[in-house]
């Protein structure tokens, strides 16, 4: 009997990457909070989460075997978000409590998909090994 790690893991082996990405996105708007004229960004997990699964994406072809692998995340997936707050005349529509609190659910969400990954890897490893505690 063969093993699917597709069923496996279910849906959390591509949240992962995705979650990271995000958080690349919000960490980037937290640091430009005081930059004049930086727009707030944000990703939409759904999309990128569906990309992730069907395995879309950019890569560039290497012309040499010492180039750098570089994979592009599809356009639209990062916008730009719509401010909470009016413009306080500096062009930056970054909220720092929004950034932190969108942060902060991100990085709960990308631990609990680790937690789940962490418990299907050790529940097979065990059925692997046949180990009974």
């Amino acid at each position: 009997m063969t093993i699917s790690f597709d069923k496996a893991f279910g849906i959390h082996q591509h949240a992962l990457p995705a979650r990271s990405r995000r958080a690349e996105v919000l960490a980037g708007n937290l640091a430009n909070a005081d930059t004049p004229g930086y727009k707030a960004q944000d990703m939409d997990f759904q999309a990128a989460l569906q990309q992730a699964q069907s395995g879309q994406g950019f890569s560039l072809d290497r012309t040499h075997s010492r180039h750098f692998e570089v994979n592009l995340a599809p356009p639209g997936l990062v916008q730009f978000r719509v401010p909470n707050q009016p413009d306080t005349g500096d062009g930056n529509t970054v909220d720092v409590q929004t950034e932190r609190n969108t942060y902060m659910e991100n990085a709960l969400q990308y631990q609990a998909s680790l937690e789940f990954l962490n418990g299907k890897i050790s529940g097979l490893l065990k059925a692997i090994k046949g180990d009974s505690m």
